[in-house]
């Protein structure tokens, strides 16, 4: 599939891979009676000559706990420590400005989590300020580790 290619599978909606099984949203999301969050976050791990990206959706539902759906994938790049966590960066906002319309549908709240240090002494540090510019300037919420929980707890656990 490709950029912006959705299509209604048995399971529920496609987008760019991302195989979300809710086989039909609108009831889903109109028969929660609390509200739900959505965050979306990336984690990425070198091992070897490879690079692990693992992005991760998670709906909260307000006393009712949550869920979550993961993607994870290879490649060969290398990439410097910044240039790693700005693709981290790009890969949940490609997926939450594909989900947008779904989520401001039904009123779905939604963050984009940076799996970016907020100490300085920290190398990932580094891409704190692009990153920060680029998933606000998009229109999205942003957290940052500690509080950036998709990014660093649960795409983390997928990557290693």
């Amino acid at each position: 599939m490709y950029p912006g290619d959705r299509r209604r599978t048995q399971s529920g909606w496609c987008c760019n891979n991302f195989a979300l099984f809710i086989p039909d949203g609108s009831i889903y999301f109109s028969a929660v009676k609390n509200q739900v969050n959505g965050c979306i976050g990336t984690d990425s791990q070198v091992k070897g000559a490879e690079t692990e990206f693992a992005t991760v959706i998670v709906f909260l539902r307000e006393g009712h706990g949550g869920f979550m759906f993961i993607h994870n994938e290879k490649t060969k790049t290398r990439y410097s420590i910044k240039e790693r966590m700005l693709v981290e960066v790009a890969k949940s906002i490609e997926i939450a400005y594909e989900l947008c319309p779904l989520f401001t549908l039904y009123n779905v709240d939604m963050e984009v989590h940076a799996d970016i240090n907020t100490n300085p002494h920290f190398k990932s540090n580094d891409a704190l300020k692009e990153a920060m510019g680029y998933i606000l300037g998009m229109g999205f919420a942003f957290k940052a580790k500690p509080e950036a929980f998709a990014s660093s707890s649960c795409a983390n656990k997928v990557v290693n």
